[in-house]
């Protein structure tokens, strides 16, 4: 008798589901004239001084291995970076790894750190990855929600209620993919206490830091030198310097966690792409002027996508960074998922229900604005005729 193909699998990854925006963006590749406010990607092109370095690291013949950690000049530039930033310090030798962007990252944490049964409290809305990565790793994701009344930031107090004897690990992922929302001092403050009183380790993944608007980003292990001991920070350059494709990230821990990541990215990966980092080299040195110049203009998108969607009824929390809206569409009358799939069909829109980045997300959708003023502009005339009907 033939078996199945996927009892082959492993249980972990027959059960995992798949993810929600890449379901939704396969039926998108199929259509034309489509404005596409999913996938979170900067419409920017890597400023030409760091192409340019890029190419310069491949003319010069820099085509092997780095160290596993990565270069050092790279992990001396991320150190001197956020020390620059938020005044926080990472030795570059033992406590800084560069990865194959921040979803190796994030793998590499799980990995080394949990037992079969750790419990990891995961405030929802999110990015799609971080449930299956704990599940990837034999841990159990627990879900708490970030709510609208507190403009997407988690209450400390569900934290608190989530917290049992298995639980390892509070992760937290501000500016939040999905939603754009950003977590206030008080509230990282009350975390880190948490943290403290529980001895739990704290998974801080702060990809977006760079995009903030009217608003100063809190770098969680800046907090105290006893919050850094115990937090692994996930960072990169994909966001901030529209380096998506060159797939390059770091992560920051005390010496005696970086052990445990460096020893699965050493036997997983090798090291991260030699010309990605010197491209990133470049970036963390030339950089910041063009980092200013992106953020000014998703800002003026921002204002266009938030102010529009609100006067169609589809009230949106002003996001304070990232480059997502996340607008509740009950008032069409639809869910998430038909809403999405409508708007895609009726006006060839393309957004991403809000169940796909978990339970919170439910009856929002998310909208990226990292997309030319003019689609932004073009997506709103289709979405009003859209509501016209539906509204």
């Amino acid at each position: 008798m033939q078996t199945s193909n996927a009892t082959r699998l492993s249980q972990r990854v027959a059960e995992l589901k798949p993810s929600g925006i890449r379901r939704f963006f396969d039926i998108v590749a199929t259509m034309k004239d489509v404005i596409s406010l999913g996938i979170g990607e900067p419409d920017f092109t890597t400023p030409k001084p760091i192409l340019d370095a890029g190419i310069r690291s491949l003319q010069n013949g820099e085509t092997h291995y780095t160290s596993n950690s990565g270069k050092m000049e790279l992990r001396q530039g991320i150190a001197d970076n956020l020390k620059k930033l938020y005044n926080v310090s990472y030795d570059p030798a033992d406590e800084i790894i560069a990865t194959v962007g921040v979803s190796e990252a994030l793998y590499l944490a799980m990995t080394a750190l949990l037992e079969a049964g750790d419990e990891v409290i995961i405030p929802t809305p999110c990015f799609v990855a971080y449930q299956a990565e704990v599940l990837l790793a034999g841990g159990v994701p627990v879900e708490i929600p970030a709510r609208i009344e507190n403009d997407f930031s988690v209450d400390p107090d569900d934290i608190r209620k989530a917290i049992t004897p298995r639980t390892k690990i509070i992760f937290i992922g501000y500016p939040s993919n999905p939603t754009g929302a950003v977590a206030p001092l008080e509230v990282m403050n009350e975390i880190g206490k948490i943290a403290e009183e529980h001895n739990l380790i704290v998974l801080s993944d702060e990809i977006y830091d760079r995009l903030v608007y009217n608003f100063e980003h809190v770098c969680f292990p800046a907090l105290s030198e006893s919050l850094r001991q115990r937090t692994i920070l996930l960072g990169g350059f994909s966001k901030g310097y529209a380096m998506t494709g060159w797939r390059i990230g770091y992560a920051c821990a005390p010496a005696d966690l970086m052990t445990g990541l460096l020893r699965v990215h050493q036997y997983t990966i090798m090291s991260a792409p030699t010309t990605a980092q010197d491209a990133a080299i470049e970036a963390l040195n030339v950089g910041e002027p063009h980092v200013q110049e992106m953020v000014a203009e998703y800002d003026r998108r921002r204002r266009l996508l938030v102010d529009g969607l609100n006067r169609l009824g589809l009230t949106t929390f002003e996001p304070r960074g990232a480059f997502y809206a996340f607008p509740n569409i009950r008032a069409s009358g639809m869910d998430d998922e038909a809403f999405a799939e409508a708007l895609l069909r009726e006006e060839s829109v393309a957004v991403v229900p809000g169940n796909a980045f978990g339970p919170g997300g439910e009856g929002f959708v998310r909208a990226c604005y990292a997309t030319s003023y003019e689609q932004i502009e073009e997506a709103l005339r289709r979405i009003e005729r859209f509501m016209s009907r539906h509204g």
